[in-house]
């Protein structure tokens, strides 16, 4: 991300104005950013400034550049439009909240290019991930990445290979509808022995093609998506969706959590 484009709206209007005034100007220091912005964001902006500065933009432009990010931002989605309550338990007449299993729905079926999905638990993932499964018939180039937590159950002493073979079994004879299979990772921390040491993927989201997000506390479960009473949020930003499905490719690309080869028998 820009460092220009990590401030306020009211840090960029003030830099504008001090370009503007001449009260701004080259060289650019963290203390003279420091009167517009806060640290760390005014050694991020005086380091942009210079570099701008250095490679020949004069302070009408700068003043011009500062303006028209603060134009697009207005320009764009409503705040309200942007990030959306969803909801799964019992309403009231006149309640304005969306439905997990139907949001979820659409989600998979409005993927083009590429889907990541986090979850905890699976139950009844048929019913669940039909739509997704279908999407995938629909759109082959359609890559699709899933991130569960496979566990250990206390005691079991069964070796990793052996928990892992009989995750991949329920996957795929009860959880997965049918069709081609997605790309399935797992956190080999959640399957120590030493009950000190294991962890959970307790994650539950869903990114849409880096550019929506669903941030939620529903396992995907049919009862999650029907009955229980859940909350979360779908979030329209590409921003914060670049991130959050970056994170994990950084924790594969880390091998902090590996893949599951989806087609052991």
């Amino acid at each position: 991300m820009d460092a220009l484009e990590q401030l306020t709206d009211a840090d960029l209007t003030a830099i504008a104005s001090a370009f503007r005034s001449g009260r701004l100007s080259a060289p650019f220091t963290p203390i003279s950013l420091q009167r517009y912005c806060p640290p760390p964001q005014s050694v991020l902006a005086s380091v942009r400034l210079q570099q701008l500065h250095d490679e020949g933009m004069k302070p009408p432009h700068a003043a011009l550049l500062v303006e028209t990010i603060v134009r697009m931002r207005r320009g764009g989605p409503h705040e309200a439009d942007r990030v959306e309550v969803v909801w799964t338990g019992p309403d009231y007449p006149g309640a304005n909240i969306r439905d997990t299993g139907v949001v979820v729905r659409e989600l998979f079926g409005a993927a083009e290019e590429e889907v990541f999905v986090a979850g905890f638990a699976i139950h009844q993932g048929r019913s669940v991930f039909k739509r997704l499964a279908d999407r995938m018939k629909e759109r082959p180039s359609l890559r699709v990445n899933f991130f569960f937590n496979v566990s250990r159950d206390t005691g079991d002493s069964a070796s990793d290979e052996e928990l892992l073979r009989c995750f991949v079994h329920r996957f795929q004879t009860h959880e997965w509808p049918e069709g081609r299979l997605p790309a399935i990772y797992y956190d080999p921390r959640s399957l120590d022995t030493d009950f000190s040491k294991r962890s959970s993927l307790h994650a539950k989201c869903i990114t849409i093609d880096r550019r929506i997000s669903f941030v939620t506390s529903a396992n995907f479960t049919e009862a999650a998506h029907m009955r229980n009473i859940e909350v979360g949020a779908l979030i329209r930003c590409e921003r914060f969706s670049e991130r959050l499905a970056g994170h994990f490719d950084a924790l594969v690309e880390n091998r902090i959590i590996k893949p599951l080869d989806a087609n052991t028998k």
